[in-house]
């Protein structure tokens, strides 16, 4: 194995908050976007107002060295059965199937919506190291109905899967739509992909009653070592027929002003798409993934009705159990005497379903 092959191995090896493996690139300036300052992007580097940036590469040593990853099993099967979704939902019927990790498909007004889909093996810039699938996609690629959007929101590993984007692309050529920067990354290697990058704020229209806004997130970017904010991130708030969906993405709590702007500005929604898990050690994960008592506080400041828990349970990023994500989250939903069909902690196969208006 020569130099270069043993540092991608080594790189790939090492999962960096997020789930972004670090690659070694040299140092450059803005490796994704140029455009104007703006009130969150510096002229080289995103940022989001207010809000807490990622921890330092002195504090991931400490990480690293000092805190031991409990054991997942290489195999963790979901209890539901592959999910065969229709070609199509008409109309004000909603229904969202989860594929696993934060890949979701959104059918809903004749439109499907692909989210952050990840159907790769490793969440790694390499195919033989990183983090490793434990459980397979609850959807077959082959068996995805032909997608018309694909939303991807932000540029970790875990979320942006270069081998799924280009393998979709190729066979249904659906609209893909994400933040500032990311279309470069898609891009590389197929400049024939049409890829729209968006800004915080942007609205695209699918249909008479679908859409997509982008918004902030408590969270940040990077592929590698040396591009650090060099792309934005977002999440998502989705207008169907039968009300609005919220997808995180990724994020953290951050003392919550993010999630209050967007109430104000969007009103409750009808479902959340929430992280759980990827959060040990806290003390490092805290300003970028939410842990379950985080994200419980995110679905009350949303005023969701139904929440769907994801990012937990199919690639070890981080320290916990696998299974503490949903075992917490229905510990504090049973101590808070909430109906624990309020906050569902999502495994592969999971559908939810609604014939009109979520009530």
């Amino acid at each position: 194995m020569n130099r270069r092959s043993f540092l991608k191995a080594l790189a790939g090896a090492v999962v960096v908050a997020g789930g972004v493996t670090a690659i070694f690139r040299p140092a450059r300036a803005n490796s994704y976007y140029s455009g104007p300052v703006s009130d969150h992007f510096d002229g080289q580097k995103f940022f989001l107002p207010g809000g807490d940036g990622p921890r330092s590469f002195r504090d991931f040593l400490r990480w690293q060295l000092g805190e031991k990853a409990a054991e997942w099993p290489a195999s963790f099967p979901s209890p539901h059965a592959a999910d065969m979704p229709p070609a199509k939902v008409e109309g004000k019927a909603l229904r969202v199937s989860f594929i696993g990790h934060a890949s979701f498909l959104i059918q809903t007004g004749g439109v499907n919506i692909l989210l952050d889909p990840q159907f790769s093996e490793r969440a790694s810039p390499v195919a033989f190291a990183g983090p490793k699938r434990v459980n397979p996609p609850a959807i077959a690629f082959d068996d995805l109905p032909k997608i018309d959007v694909v939303l991807v929101s932000h540029n970790h590993y875990d979320h942006l899967d270069v081998p799924s984007l280009h393998a979709l692309w190729d066979r249904d050529r659906p609209r893909i739509l994400t933040p500032l920067g990311n279309d470069a990354i898609i891009r590389e290697g197929r400049a024939d992909i049409d890829v729209e990058s968006k800004d915080w704020g942007d609205r695209v229209e699918f249909a008479a009653s679908v859409a997509v806004i982008f918004e902030p997130a408590q969270h940040w970017s990077a592929r590698g070592m040396f591009d650090r904010m060099h792309a934005l991130w977002a999440s998502f708030v989705i207008e169907t027929g039968a009300g609005k969906i919220w997808f995180a993405g990724d994020t953290g709590f951050g003392g919550g002003r993010v999630f209050q702007a967007i109430r104000e500005k969007h009103g409750p929604m009808a479902l959340g798409l929430l992280p759980i898990g990827a959060y040990g050690p806290r003390w490092f994960m805290r300003y970028q993934h939410a842990d379950p008592e985080d994200a419980l506080k995110i679905f009350d400041i949303l005023g969701c009705r139904h929440a769907l828990g994801y990012h937990w349970g199919t690639f070890q990023l981080t320290n916990e159990p696998i299974e503490e994500p949903a075992e917490e989250l229905m510990r504090q939903l049973h101590a808070a005497g909430r109906p624990a069909e309020s906050f569902i902690p999502a495994r592969p196969g999971h559908v939810f379903q609604s014939d009109a208006a979520i009530g």
